[in-house]
């Protein structure tokens, strides 16, 4: 079975709390749960990971190299600068699939820009919790490509 780590970055441990309007009312914990559930339909492990430590995500994005097939990846905020994150994702061999639960296109002039999306394998932003859906679908028919019905 295909190991999927999903990393959270910081303050999404305030999901549910913090700016509803733009991060909706479901908690870490609800968008965990979600995940692992639909990590067993479609026989994908899922492993989650929040901390609002730079250096945790950076020891978890190398600690993922042969442990892990693909990572899923909300940098929060350390999206828009933090080149030490970007650098973690450009030296380990696992793909990783950037997400975010809002789009940071339509919001401030600062959220636009980021950082760690050119090393990564895509970015999906915009959909709420499923963005993080789409983003294990999309590592499902990558890792089984027979599934999919096109050769992307």
């Amino acid at each position: 079975m295909a190991k999927v780590l999903v990393l959270n970055g910081p303050n999404l441990n305030r999901l549910g709390k913090r700016e509803k309007n733009i991060y909706g009312t479901g908690t870490l914990h609800e968008l965990n749960q979600r995940l692992i559930q639909l990590g067993k339909e479609l026989d994908l492990q899922v492993v989650c990971f929040q901390s609002n430590s730079e250096g945790e995500l950076i020891d978890q994005l190398h600690g993922a190299e042969g442990q892990f097939d693909y990572i899923i990846f909300n940098p929060g905020a350390y999206t828009h600068y933090s080149y030490a994150l970007r650098d973690a994702i450009a030296s380990i061999d696992v793909p990783v699939i950037e997400v975010h639960l809002s789009n940071i296109h339509a919001r401030e002039s600062f959220r636009s820009t980021s950082v760690t999306a050119p090393v990564t394998a895509g970015q999906i932003v915009g959909l709420g919790f499923t963005g993080y859906e789409i983003a294990m679908v999309a590592v499902q028919k990558k890792l089984h490509p027979s599934i999919a019905n096109s050769s992307n």
